[in-house]
């Protein structure tokens, strides 16, 4: 793909030596060449022929990123494969009122 971007570029660098260069050519005109038959055009062909890969990039990461979430998500388990009881965030504080205050 680039190799054809890289030789439409040449082209039309040329295409803009020779219009500055020519007795009734200006070195604005050759810019505008260079600018409007290269540059934009090869942006925009590289911009459309790029966005598969970009699509599957994307699809990569995201596909990335749902199993790093399913896994922190999954139930935590021992060693022998028996669910492990997930770890309070806050400390358990004891009731204000002793055994002997309930009955």
């Amino acid at each position: 793909m680039y190799l054809v971007v890289i030789a439409w570029i040449y082209v039309v660098l040329m295409m803009s030596v020779a219009e500055a260069t020519n007795t009734i050519g200006t070195v604005l005109g050759a810019l505008v060449t260079f600018v409007l038959y290269g540059v934009l055009p090869a942006a925009l062909v590289v911009y459309l022929m790029g966005a598969p890969m970009r699509s599957k990039a994307i699809k990569k990461r995201e596909a990335a990123d749902r199993a790093k979430f399913a896994e922190a998500a999954a139930p935590a388990t021992s060693a022998d494969g028996a669910p492990v009881a997930p770890i309070a965030d806050t400390p358990v504080v004891p009731s204000e009122t002793s055994p002997s205050q309930t009955l």
